[in-house]
């Protein structure tokens, strides 16, 4: 996308770096949407069908700007001054843009949750499973990306834009039909209502009845099984004895209608505990925007490095510089398949653990290759300036520096590998410590991560862009002239934050509580304890 709004709505760098990461930010936003929409009315199958829909709309609209040449400027020569996108031209950028943002914000919670709940929790041979789709879910994901920056990317360098984005939109009109084909062979559960509203329910109650003695045994704590019912179908939330202040909605007092109880004056245990969950998720998922941020450099700037550098596998063969997230992908679609098939039956041995090793242990390790990626980017990048320099390249940033953009490889493979650790275990994190009924909005958290992550990047290349310039005319971060700027302080002002962000995590993972669960199996028996991790319930 910067490739796109660089050379054909020719936009300065960082205008385009930031209306890249602006897009990215409101399209992991908008899941909070969808989300509810899913959870409270209309189930994860309609969102996800209507949201398809006008993600198509959106394709279509980005394809016509692309093959009409009157809704983008004129082209031009690197040695001309090239005519920026007018008003109007922009506006149908930008309305194609939020049309996509919107539809994703319908397509990215539900899915993956749709297709977790083809799994039946209260059968053990399947519930065991769960966890293995979350690996291949991301796989297929990343197998798509792949195929992206690969034959879509050639495509749109060597034949066209208009190609380069039809497309992915006619492949898109395609699985829409397919996806509402199949709608008979689903396992459908119905929306439980708004899981925001009865955790303000909660939130009131507790308020309400704050002056009101804490009972001293847990058990006396409002119960009803039939109001809870609906969503808890999986399992009854049990009481912890954290953040107390919220069980005084639970208390039962004299004005107290149980019969029919007004949910703004009391609220069940369970309900409770929902709030509680969601308030204990919220450090580690505040711990993974950082890594989102040096993860989106990829489509700047360090893209932006690629087309600088030498990216000839034979003379008449160039790796178009979008293709870099090749050796990305590439090593994370490796990684997740060594992790599920490799690492996880050995570290089973090991810890005695059906998933190997709890989703806070993965994300961890995910974060610690996150650091050692952007630290070895700054390296890399004093490399290419050093051979700028040495062939007097440093005043002409649209020339070839005889410099291999293999040197770019490390970067990108460690930040693939950290994904596959990081964002997955982030996922499952969400999906398994999250209230049953708001298991989209669960999976909408992991995308609002991203959205901040994007958000973050965005603020932190304007004010390094700002604080950085020199009164000569020098920045960190140039607009024109990638050779004349510090990147690599950027890179290593990134790793910095990463390391205060990976000891910030460390507590957090230390002090978190997993959710405790009761649930029913298939001949009805209960169990009790507390949920370590996605693969045993209990």
């Amino acid at each position: 996308m910067v490739n796109y709004l660089t050379t054909q709505m020719h936009m300065p760098l960082t205008k385009a770096a930031n209306t890249v990461t602006n897009f990215g930010g409101t399209a992991s936003l908008s899941p909070l949407l969808g989300a509810f929409m899913a959870d409270a009315y209309a189930g994860r199958f309609w969102t996800i069908t209507i949201a398809s829909i006008i993600y198509t709309v959106g394709m279509i609209s980005l394809t016509v700007s692309a093959v009409l040449p009157q809704l983008r400027p004129p082209p031009c020569d690197h040695n001309q001054v090239c005519q920026e996108a007018d008003g109007g031209q922009l506006a149908i950028l930008y309305i194609s843009l939020l049309l996509g943002a919107l539809g994703s914000g319908g397509i990215r919670p539900c899915v993956v949750a749709f297709g977790a709940d083809q799994f039946d929790e209260s059968d053990p041979k399947q519930n065991t499973k769960t966890w293995s789709y979350f690996n291949w879910y991301y796989f297929v994901m990343g197998a798509s990306i792949l195929v992206a920056v690969t034959v879509l990317v050639y495509i749109q360098d060597n034949i066209g834009w208009g190609w380069g984005l039809g497309i992915p939109t006619i492949a898109m009109f395609l699985s829409v039909i397919t996806f509402v084909i199949g709608y008979p062979l689903y396992r459908h559960l119905d929306p439980a209502g708004s899981p925001f509203t009865r955790l303000a329910q909660v939130l009131v109650a507790a308020c309400k009845k704050r002056k009101v003695p804490m009972v001293s045994d847990p058990r006396l704590l409002y119960q009803n099984d039939e109001l809870d019912d609906p969503i808890s179908i999986g399992g009854k939330l049990l009481h912890t004895n954290h953040m107390k202040f919220l069980d005084k909605a639970a208390i039962v007092v004299e004005e107290d209608e149980l019969k029919s109880p007004n949910l703004w004056r009391i609220s069940t245990v369970h309900r409770v505990e929902e709030l509680k969950s969601v308030i204990r998720m919220g450090p580690i998922w505040a711990a993974g925007i950082l890594l989102i941020t040096a993860y989106s450099q990829q489509n700047t700037f360090s893209l932006s490095q690629a087309k600088t550098m030498n990216r000839h596998l034979s003379k008449s063969f160039e790796i178009p510089a979008a293709s870099m997230s090749v050796f990305t992908m590439v090593p994370m679609l490796l990684t997740i398949v060594f992790y599920d098939r490799v690492f996880i039956p050995l570290a089973r041995k090991v810890t005695g653990l059906d998933r190997g090793i709890t989703f806070l242990h993965r994300m961890g390790i995910g974060f610690v290759i996150s650091i050692l990626a952007t630290f070895v980017a700054g390296f890399v990048e004093l490399k290419r300036k050093k051979a700028a320099f040495a062939y007097g390249l440093l005043n002409q940033p649209h020339t070839m520096i005889p410099i291999s953009v293999f040197w770019l490889v490390p970067q990108y493979s460690l930040h693939g590998i950290a994904e596959a650790f990081m964002s997955i275990g982030h996922l499952e994190f969400f999906y398994d410590q999250a209230p049953e009924s708001m298991r989209s909005t669960a999976a909408a958290l992991f995308w609002t991560a991203i959205s901040a992550g994007n958000y973050l990047s965005t603020l932190l290349v304007s004010l390094v862009h700002k604080f950085s310039a020199g009164t000569n005319g020098s920045n960190w971060l140039p607009d024109d002239n990638l050779n004349q700027g510090k990147l690599e302080n950027f890179y290593w002002l990134i790793t910095l934050l990463q390391v205060a962000n990976l000891i910030y995590y460390l507590w957090c993972a230390k002090i978190y509580t997993f959710k405790p669960i009761q649930v029913k199996g298939k001949d009805g028996a209960e169990s009790e304890g507390k949920g370590v991790e996605l693969a045993i319930r209990v």
